[in-house]
């Protein structure tokens, strides 16, 4: 179900031969700028399938963050106590 409202000018001209196409193609005028704008969307590149999208995005990330090497397999397990650990020890009185 539509639910949203979008409206725009255009030229008389460009009013007519919408609504022109809408009736040779048999329908609604919301209908036929509905196909248009679907068309536009997957012809401007924005069909890139997410796994694709997904794959460029973490090249990018890779390329900024790097990678962490420890030789600790089980540190995310073991960080709240290490990291009081740590703080205990440089801030002990």
């Amino acid at each position: 179900m539509k639910t949203e409202v979008y409206s725009w000018r255009v030229s008389s001209e460009l009013k007519s031969d919408l609504e022109r196409e809408a009736r040779v193609r048999k329908v609604s005028l919301s209908t036929l700028l509905d196909s248009a704008a679907r068309d536009w969307l997957k012809k401007s590149g924005a069909s890139n399938s997410d796994k694709e999208e997904q794959q460029r995005l973490h090249d990018l990330a890779e390329s900024c963050l790097g990678a962490l090497a420890g030789g600790n397999p089980h540190r995310a397990e073991t960080a709240r106590k290490l990291t009081r650990e740590r703080l205990n020890r440089r801030y002990a009185r």
